[in-house]
């Protein structure tokens, strides 16, 4: 048994050095296969890197370091996704250069061909005001909040004239929709604006061919959102008159307003405005506040902020002109059209639960229909709110219709 097992340890002793080799072998193998594969892959990407990139060196950048030491930044172009990216020490940064779909308000047809004379024609029976809306949105979106907005133009209005520039509008359904006005007599119509038209020869004609060729990054706010911003700025640059948000119940005429903006907040102690807003304008054509709203709208233009191109432009644009020679326009104080915050709006759609809250509505109602020309109901915080019986705004509106139709469903 002895001899056995001293004879088992001296056969496992001579298999040892065959094993190493084996192994060592196997080992180097590896290694060799591992060195041409990775040899190829390295070639594989090099060619295909020289085909699909272009590295190109951006001008020199100088930042504010201790030495104001002047670094170059590599910039990278891929030509087949045309994304660029900015290599630097916070990491890379990249924006996808993109050929922003055709919008259905960029497009030219014969309906915008006529844009021009459309306005022309329409405005020419004797209209006391003349007022725009836009809706850049699908017409069946166009609901009794909507509706009721228009209603309130006619109520303090019943001889003017209301435009709403609107391709989806601007056809049999959205004839439909403005029939029950129209067959009582008022004067409003749903037109398909003509875009280029309406921006040429204003420095928002350079930023739209930009926006329509890709140049122009639309950002991640709707777009809808600031082409209407533009969009009343250049019609009324182009026509004069009054626009207003379709979500604004009008309460007292605005015959006696000239080249007018609203402010939006003011100082609770020094009582001069923080904050302006472009739910309402009143200007006369060719104003030259309006152009500079117009050239601030195209020169700035962030689609990543919201109100960075709506009431923080036009808040921008008048602390920078206030109180120089050659503009001519009022400010008025948030009770004449925002009366309510955005964040308080929700007071005025709630039914008084006791005697306390039926005095505070009675007080308010009074207030508004004495001092205000009209209400912003902020719809981004107030359209899914239902506008109950007894409330400020159910008395309000029920007071400022002309159909009357489902006022405590709008």
């Amino acid at each position: 048994m002895a001899a056995k097992s001293f004879g088992c340890r001296v056969v496992n002793r001579s298999k040892s050095p065959v094993v190493f080799m084996i192994l060592f072998a196997l080992l180097m193998f590896s290694m060799l296969a591992d060195s041409i594969v990775s040899k190829i892959s390295l070639e594989s990407a090099a060619f295909n890197q020289k085909r699909d990139y272009q590295v190109l060196q951006s001008p020199k950048v100088v930042r504010n370091f201790k030495r104001n030491v002047v670094f170059p930044l590599p910039l990278t172009v891929s030509t087949q996704n045309k994304i660029i990216r900015v290599d630097n020490e916070h990491g890379i940064g990249k924006f996808r250069r993109r050929r922003l779909p055709e919008h259905e308000v960029f497009m030219s047809d014969e309906l915008t061909k006529k844009f021009h004379g459309r306005v022309l024609e329409f405005f020419n029976h004797g209209c006391e005001v003349h007022f725009f809306m836009t809706w850049i949105a699908k017409v069946g979106s166009f609901g009794r909040r909507e509706i009721m907005a228009v209603e309130s133009v006619f109520k303090a209005h019943p001889n003017g004239c209301l435009m709403i520039l609107s391709r989806t509008m601007d056809s049999i359904q959205g004839y439909r929709i403005l029939k029950p006005l129209l067959d009582r007599g008022f004067k409003v119509l749903a037109v398909a604006p003509d875009f280029p038209f309406l921006v040429k020869n204003t420095p928002a004609e350079a930023w739209l061919d930009d926006m329509k060729s890709g140049k122009k990054d639309p950002g991640e706010i709707p777009l809808a959102q600031n082409l209407s911003n533009l969009l009343r700025l250049a019609v009324l640059y182009k026509y004069g008159g009054v626009y207003l948000d379709t979500d604004f119940i009008v309460l007292s005429s605005f015959k006696g307003l000239k080249n007018t903006i609203g402010a939006q907040s003011i100082d609770v102690v020094s009582k001069n405005w923080t904050r302006l807003n472009n739910a309402v304008l009143v200007f006369d054509m060719n104003h030259p506040l309006v152009l500079k709203f117009i050239e601030e709208f195209a020169l700035t233009f962030d689609g990543n902020k919201w109100g960075h191109n709506g009431p923080y432009m036009v808040s921008r644009v008048v602390r920078g002109v206030e109180g120089r020679a050659g503009y001519n326009f009022t400010i008025l104080p948030p009770m004449a059209f925002y009366p309510v915050d955005w964040m308080k709006i929700g007071s005025l759609f709630k039914l008084p639960k006791d005697s306390a809250e039926w005095r505070w509505i009675e007080a308010k109602v009074w207030q508004l229909k004495r001092q205000t020309y009209g209400v912003h109901l902020w719809n981004k915080q107030s359209s899914k709110l239902m506008v109950e019986e007894g409330s400020v705004m159910g008395r309000l509106m029920a007071e400022n219709c002309v159909l009357c139709k489902h006022v405590y469903s709008s």
